[in-house]
């Protein structure tokens, strides 16, 4: 045995991802647009893209009531 091998320990249990993703309110073109862009990205596979828009839709504070 190698010195990283000899020195693992058993793997940890993360705890699932616990927050849903964020839903676009409705009459909102900054959440629509945000929406589409995420869908296009879920669906090329690009999930860098899909997080950003995910952060982006929850913060961003313009179209909201």
């Amino acid at each position: 045995m190698d010195e990283l091998t000899r020195n693992r320990t058993t793997p940890i249990g993360l705890p699932p991802h616990l927050q849903r993703e964020p839903t676009p309110v409705e009459g909102c073109p900054g959440c629509a647009e945000l929406a589409n862009v995420r869908a296009r990205a879920r669906a090329v596979g690009d999930m860098t893209t899909v997080t950003d828009c995910n952060v982006l839709m929850r913060r961003h504070p313009e179209g909201h009531q």
